[in-house]
C-alpha cells in the first residue's frame, strides 16, 4: 500500500482527515473541531482539566509500540487522571509534533487508537494542533472533565485510621515493559527481519503495558456503594511514589502491608524470570493506572465487598511516617523510586 506524505494534505487537510470520524457524544460539547476554539457548556458542574505530554524516546519506543496502541494509551492515561478526581472525562484536545518519517497512514493509525478510546469511554475530541518536529513523535493530550459539586476527591483528604485501598493489581505494566525491551534487544541482536518474539503466556502483562484501561468501573462501583473516598489518585509513577504524594498532601503517614499488595501470577512469573524483587516491581514500576484511594474505617465492610479492590494498609499520624510492613513484621521507610522523567534515562 502506498503511503501519503503529510505535506500533500497540509495542516488543515490532515486535521480534517483525522477528525472526520469523531462525532460529538456529550451535550456539554457545543462546538468541536473546525473553529478557533471549542465551546463547552457545563452549567452547574465543576470542570476538571488535565494534560499529558508524551515524547518519543522518553515515554515510548515506536520500535515495539504499535501506533494504534499508543494512541489508545495516550488518551486513556488522561481519562484516568479525571477518574482519579472522582470525575467523568468528557472532551480531549490532541496536539502532535511529527517528524518527516511519519506518513499520513502512520498518523491515521495513531488516531484510530484515540478514536477507539473516545468511543469506549464516551469522550469527545474537540480540538488540537499539529506541528513539524525535529525529534520524532510528540503527543500532547488535554482532557476536560466534569465533577459533581461536593464529590470531587483530592489527594489532600486522608485522615488517620482511614483505610488504604487499591484497585486491580500492580507491577504488571512494568514487567510488560521489561519483556518488550528484552525481546526488542534479542530481535536486534539476531539480525533476522522475520524474528518472532516470545510472548506466549505473557499476554496479560503485555496488554497492561501497551493498552491500559482507566478504572471507570471502580468509580461507578464506589458511587453505587455510597462510598466517598477521602483521597484518591491513579498509580502512574509507582505505588510508593503515589502513597508519599497522598501522605504529603494530606499531612499524614501510612502503613502498607507487603502481603496485601495485589500482584498477578504473570507478573510474578516474569519477575522471577528476570530475577527481580517482585514487591519492588509492584511498588516502583508505575504505569498501572489503577486507583489508590482512602476511605473511612467505618466503610471497611462495604469497601471489602467491592470486586477488584484490595485493602492494603491504613493512614497514620504524620509523626509515624510512611512505611512498608514486610511479611516478617519489619517496617521499612517508603521511598519514591518510581518513574521520574528528569532522572531516568530509561524509556517508560
Amino acid at each position: 500500500m502506498s503511503e501519503t506524505e503529510i505535506s500533500t494534505l497540509g495542516e488543515f487537510g490532515l486535521i480534517d482527515r483525522l477528525t472526520r470520524d469523531f462525532p460529538l457524544q456529550n451535550s456539554s460539547s457545543k462546538k468541536g473541531v473546525g473553529d478557533d476554539a471549542a465551546v463547552l457548556d457545563y452549567k452547574d458542574k465543576e470542570v476538571l482539566v488535565t494534560t499529558d505530554l508524551l515524547l518519543e524516546g522518553i515515554h515510548f519506543d515506536v520500535r515495539y509500540v504499535p501506533l494504534k496502541h499508543l494512541g489508545y494509551k495516550a488518551a486513556v492515561v488522561n481519562f484516568s487522571d479525571i477518574y482519579a478526581m472522582n470525575g467523568t472525562p468528557r472532551q480531549i484536545t490532541v496536539s502532535l509534533g511529527l517528524s518527516s518519517r511519519f506518513t499520513v497512514e502512520h498518523v491515521e493509525a495513531l488516531y484510530s487508537g484515540i478514536r477507539l478510546a473516545c468511543e469506549r469511554y464516551g469522550v469527545d475530541l474537540v480540538g488540537g494542533d499539529t506541528s513539524a518536529s525535529a525529534t520524532g513523535l510528540v503527543i500532547s493530550i488535554t482532557c476536560i472533565g466534569e465533577g459533581e459539586k461536593g464529590k470531587i476527591v483530592y489527594r489532600s483528604g486522608a485522615q488517620p485510621t482511614d483505610l488504604l485501598c487499591v484497585s486491580g493489581d500492580l507491577g504488571a505494566a512494568y514487567m510488560g515493559l521489561q519483556l518488550l525491551e528484552r525481546e526488542n534487544s534479542v530481535a536486534a541482536a539476531s539480525g533476522l527481519p522475520d524474528f518472532q518474539p516470545d510472548f506466549a503466556g505473557k499476554e496479560y502483562i503485555l496488554e497492561r503495558q501497551l493498552k491500559p484501561e482507566a478504572r471507570k468501573d471502580i468509580i461507578e462501583e464506589l458511587n453505587k456503594a455510597g462510598i466517598q473516598p477521602t483521597s484518591m489518585m491513579d498509580v502512574s509513577d509507582g505505588l510508593s511514589s503515589e502513597l508519599l504524594h497522598i501522605c504529603k498532601a494530606s499531612g499524614v503517614g501510612c502503613r502498607v502491608y507487603e502481603d496485601k499488595i495485589p500482584i498477578d501470577y504473570q507478573t510474578a512469573c516474569m519477575a522471577e524470570e528476570f530475577n527481580m524483587n517482585l514487591v519492588t516491581a509492584a511498588l516502583n514500576g508505575g504505569e498501572d493506572y489503577e486507583l489508590l484511594f482512602t476511605v473511612p474505617l467505618t466503610d471497611h465492610d462495604r469497601v471489602k465487598a467491592l470486586p477488584g479492590v484490595s485493602v492494603i494498609g491504613y493512614i497514620t499520624k504524620p509523626e509515624l511516617g510512611a512505611a512498608l510492613v514486610t511479611r516478617d513484621g519489619q517496617e521499612l521507610p517508603l521511598k519514591a523510586q518510581g518513574w521520574n522523567a528528569f532522572y531516568s534515562s530509561e524509556t517508560k
